[in-house]
């Protein structure tokens, strides 16, 4: 690609306020991101909106898709019968090099389809993961949660393969120096948990490339203890979307309860500032989306209600993803942690032969 800015395919026509806030929030995106955007959709209802936001932004591209795939839809199916469906069309764009990336708010499940079967697995990395950003109590700091709903049932080495992946996110987009992983189980002894947990305990305090540090509680997921925390796809989704309703909870309390009377008034009114940036630690829209770990592109799929500020900060997940190399260095760490077991083995062979030949000799 000719020039050096990130590219990012943006799925116009997905989502509850498709494509209109969709493209409100691309707009905001290329101008302050510095990105260059590819709307993908309806030309004629895309070219309309832009005109309607005034936006003639050279950073700014429609590509055509003549269709799209439903909420209700079976998303495999939907997936593989309609080739010129627009989540098709945008992750298409990343396997020929046009897109670096693909934004969607629209059928999370035709999501992950679209990117096996375009784009397919990076290498070493059995099955995806997505992977959602919450905030905790310490400021300014937050963990990763993975899986949050791609695999309902999974294995000891997906879940390392996940934890591996939390490590890199943490590390080179967190800014985490020393990132320290946790697997959600129901005790902090590594004896605890169901057969799957015992296992998978089993397989991170092994692995080299893992800054494991052991059980996290479900206390544990906010408490900022961790900056990455691994589960099964069933556990992580509720945990996700019980997260986010605390987090509109909190809100709706706040506004009913501050407009209440003259001192509720004037206490929002003096406490705007600090208002405004508790809306920024717990609103999801701050957040943009989960990233899909796992296949050779990146993906963030944002949530079905996303407006402009949470497609512009999916656009921002997107970009950082890519500047600090995301996909390159899971493959790079897991070449390293399939060396180190490699040399392992040598090492344990050759121990073994020497012990043989020893015992050849005395006899």
């Amino acid at each position: 690609m000719a020039s050096t800015r990130a590219r990012i395919a943006v799925d116009a026509m997905g989502g509850d306020f498709a494509p209109n806030e969709i493209i409100a929030g691309a707009i905001r995106a290329s101008a302050e991101l510095d990105v260059e955007v590819l709307l993908v959709g309806d030309r004629t209802k895309i070219d309309s909106y832009l005109k309607q936001h005034n936006s003639n932004s050279s950073l700014i591209e429609i590509v055509e898709a003549e269709d799209t795939v439903a909420m209700e839809e079976e998303p495999l199916m939907a997936v593989r019968k309609k080739p010129k469906a627009s989540i098709n069309v945008a992750m298409n764009l990343v396997k020929e090099k046009r897109a670096d990336a693909v934004i969607s708010a629209g059928h999370s499940g035709a999501a992950m389809a679209a990117g096996l079967l375009r784009l397919g697995r990076l290498k070493g990395i059995d099955r995806p993961a997505i992977g959602a950003v919450l905030p905790t109590m310490i400021p300014g700091k937050s963990v990763i949660v993975l899986d949050v709903g791609a695999n309902v049932d999974s294995r000891p080495k997906y879940l390392e393969q996940f934890a591996l992946m939390g490590t890199i996110y943490s590390k080179y987009v967190m800014g985490v120096e020393n990132p320290k992983v946790g697997l959600l189980n129901i005790g902090e002894e590594d004896c605890k948990g169901n057969d799957l947990a015992i296992k998978t305990y089993k397989l991170l305090e092994k692995n080299d490339q893992i800054p494991f540090i052991g059980n996290a509680e479900g206390r544990d997921v906010l408490s900022g203890d961790f900056d990455a925390i691994v589960c099964d796809g069933f556990v992580g989704n509720i945990i996700l979307k019980f997260a986010e309703a605390i987090g509109e909870i909190i809100l709706q309390i706040m506004r009913e309860e501050l407009s209440q009377g003259i001192r509720g008034l004037l206490g929002t009114a003096v406490l705007k500032p600090n208002l405004k940036k508790i809306k920024q630690r717990i609103d999801r829209a701050e957040h943009g989306g989960a990233l899909l770990f796992g296949i050779q592109g990146v993906c963030i799929i944002s949530h079905g209600s996303s407006q402009a500020p949470s497609i512009f900060n999916a656009i921002r997940l997107a970009k950082e993803a890519i500047d600090n190399q995301v996909l390159e260095r899971i493959i790079h760490y897991n070449d390293r942690h399939f060396q180190d077991l490699k040399e392992k083995e040598n090492n344990s062979s050759v121990a073994s032969g020497t012990g043989e030949n020893k015992d050849k000799t005395n006899q």
